[in-house]
C-alpha cells in the first residue's frame, strides 16, 4: 500500500521558515521523482519543486527560487522542502507527490497535504 505522509506545516510569520517532510512507503522510493505541489484557496494546484530520481536534478517554480530547497534522503525514504523568507502568498496546502514507473505504467501518488499559513 502506497503512502505519502506529510508533516511540518503550521502558522509562521512573514519572513519565517518551515521545513516540510514527506515519508514514503509502499513503493521503490529511489526510483521515484519526488515533487512538492501547493494549492491556495481558489487557485489551481501548482508545482513548487522537483527532485528527480536519476541524476539528482532539482528544479523550482520561479515564485520560490532562492527561497525554497527540496532535498531527499533515500535511506529514510523521505523528501523535504525547506522554505525560507516565507510570504503570505506562500499560504497553501502543500502536497507531496511521487511519480514513477511501476512495471510499464506511470504511477502518480499523492499525500494528504499539510497546511502552511503565513501571516503578515
Amino acid at each position: 500500500q502506497v503512502q505519502l505522509v506529510e508533516s511540518g506545516g503550521g502558522l509562521v510569520q512573514s519572513g519565517g521558515s518551515l521545513r516540510l517532510s514527506c515519508i514514503a512507503s509502499g513503493f521503490t522510493f529511489n526510483s521515484a521523482a519526488m515533487r512538492w505541489y501547493r494549492q491556495a484557496p481558489g487557485k489551481e494546484r501548482e508545482l513548487v519543486a522537483v527532485f528527480t530520481a536519476a541524476g539528482g536534478i532539482t528544479s523550482y517554480a520561479d515564485s520560490v527560487k532562492g527561497r525554497f530547497t527540496i532535498s531527499r534522503d533515500n535511506a529514510k525514504k523521505t523528501v523535504y522542502l525547506q522554505m525560507g523568507s516565507l510570504q503570505p502568498e506562500d499560504t497553501a496546502v502543500y502536497y507531496c507527490n511521487a511519480l514513477l514507473f511501476v512495471d510499464t505504467t506511470l504511477r502518480n501518488y499523492w499525500g494528504q497535504g499539510t497546511q502552511v499559513t503565513v501571516s503578515s
